[in-house]
């Protein structure tokens, strides 16, 4: 299974570094925050990187897609 995460489900983080969220660490770049500031909607895949067997698992961002978002003829 593929899982996703969006600006909204990281926090809305303004800043790169590396963040508790509730599945593990999460490591964000400079280039995923620009990506998300031109597309808040853009959906990245989660990479689980190589850990020890008790510490929590620690992921980056892979590739994205650009959400659809709502357009002018939508009500």
């Amino acid at each position: 299974m593929v899982t996703k995460v969006t600006w909204q489900r990281a926090g809305r983080v303004t800043e790169p570094g590396r963040y508790m969220l509730r599945y593990g660490w999460l490591t964000i770049t400079a280039d995923d925050l620009a990506i998300w500031r031109q597309f808040p909607n853009a959906a990245f895949t989660l990479v689980k990187l190589p850990s020890e067997p008790d510490a929590p698992e620690e992921f980056h961002l892979g590739a994205f897609d650009l959400a659809a978002g709502p357009t002018l003829d939508e009500h």
